[in-house]
């Protein structure tokens, strides 16, 4: 039997799309950020590259003629764009002396939504430990600081910690989708109070002659992506200066993966004044990028959060993600999750040093989950295991 052996591709153009997209198929539910054609779009319209700071550095592990799995992995001379933050990392090391960067990071770039890395079309726990293997030594090989896993589910977290990754938490605010009929379903479980403010919020949002338009498939063109990727560059150059994602990428992407995109546009006087941009799942709705040009009470809520629901509803979605940060959301009926990285460090004193701070960062964000949970709108007779498990 020939040995299994890996391979760095440093563009997914090396690798066949139908062979990467049956192996990111065997990790479970469909994630549209792990499929070839979103990772491609990232490519050729500029997003990553070298000059992006995120250098494809894909692994794939073959046995004779047959993939057995692919990881995205990138090398990268910077920390933007992964939502997982080790900027103090980075300075407590360069103030020791060495260099931190170039690193390896196992992510989708500028996406901090969770989705399996360790991608193999018979997704047994010996062909993830091949890839994971594989990670380790290209890690090793190229001699960079670090090795990153970032936005994990809790099964490959976990065997990445049983091999010798340190194990980092945050947390999230995502929907669940308890059944619900409609949107009125899911406010009839919530407290009167809250029941109330969402719809009061909802009303106002539209107060001033806006309206709502669902797009997704044959129903966007290039005139949406102009649209809304003026929205985005404003939105981005006022949160961290310049946008990460090109113009082009939304072309490509829409060209390539139209059925797996929702755009929420709002429209006001005949032309749209902000838009959100979603990644339809498999069982899950994914918020990605908001922006506007017009500020207008409650509509980032709106588009961003309710409109969202009332899609997942429609299309039976188990869940709506919508993105990182934001303890606003809470109080619209986005519960608390945890989030999961790995992380390799190659100096040992580094290594514990990062250890230990984990150890107590993982203790707060457990404690704060439960804190935040204490302040769900839902009316205290309903079960949050319940909703979640749904």
């Amino acid at each position: 039997m020939p040995t299994p052996t890996a391979k760095i591709c440093h563009s997914i153009t090396e690798i066949d799309p139908a062979q990467w997209d049956r192996c990111a198929a065997g990790a479970g539910a469909y994630n549209p950020f792990t499929s070839h054609a979103f990772l491609l779009a990232l490519e050729e319209s500029g997003s990553v590259g070298r000059e992006a700071g995120w250098q494809p550095f894909h692994v794939a592990v073959e046995n004779g003629d047959e993939l057995i799995g692919v990881v995205p992995l990138y090398l990268k001379n910077n920390s933007q764009g992964e939502y997982v933050f080790d900027y103090a990392w980075a300075d407590a090391w360069h103030r020791a002396g060495h260099d931190y960067y170039p690193k390896l990071q196992s992510s989708i770039p500028f996406t901090p939504a969770t989705s399996p890395k360790l991608l193999c079309a018979d997704n047994t726990e010996e062909n993830q430990q091949l890839l994971l293997d594989a990670c380790l030594q290209v890690a090793e090989q190229a001699k960079v600081s670090s090795l990153h896993m970032t936005f994990l589910p809790e099964d490959q977290w976990q065997h990445a910690a049983e091999a010798g990754l340190l194990q980092r938490m945050d947390q999230q605010f995502h929907w669940h989708n308890a059944g619900y009929q409609n949107f009125d379903d899911f406010l009839a479980q919530l407290a009167s109070k809250k029941r109330k403010n969402l719809k009061r919020e909802r009303r106002a949002a539209l107060e001033n002659d806006i309206t709502i338009h669902w797009l997704t498939g044959d129903d966007l063109d290039e005139a949406h992506w102009d649209a809304f990727y003026q929205f985005y560059v404003d939105t981005g150059s006022r949160k961290w200066g310049t946008p990460y994602l090109t113009r082009d990428f939304f072309s490509r992407a829409s060209a390539a993966m139209a059925d797996d995109i929702l755009l929420i546009m709002a429209q006001r006087d005949g032309r749209y004044i902000a838009g959100a941009l979603n990644f339809i799942g498999g069982d899950t709705l994914f918020g990605r990028n908001w922006g506007c040009i017009e500020d207008h009470r409650f509509l980032h809520f709106e588009v961003c959060y309710y409109q969202a629901i009332d899609f997942a509803i429609s299309r039976g979605l188990k869940r709506v993600e919508a993105g990182a940060q934001g303890g606003h959301k809470v109080v619209r009926g986005y519960l608390p999750e945890a989030t999961y990285s790995a992380h390799w460090i190659a100096d040992p004193s580094f290594r514990d040093a990062v250890a230990r701070f984990l150890e107590e960062e993982r203790r707060y964000v457990t404690e704060d989950i439960e804190h935040v949970e204490q302040r769900s709108p839902f009316n205290a007779t309903v079960d949050l295991a319940n909703i979640r498990g749904a």
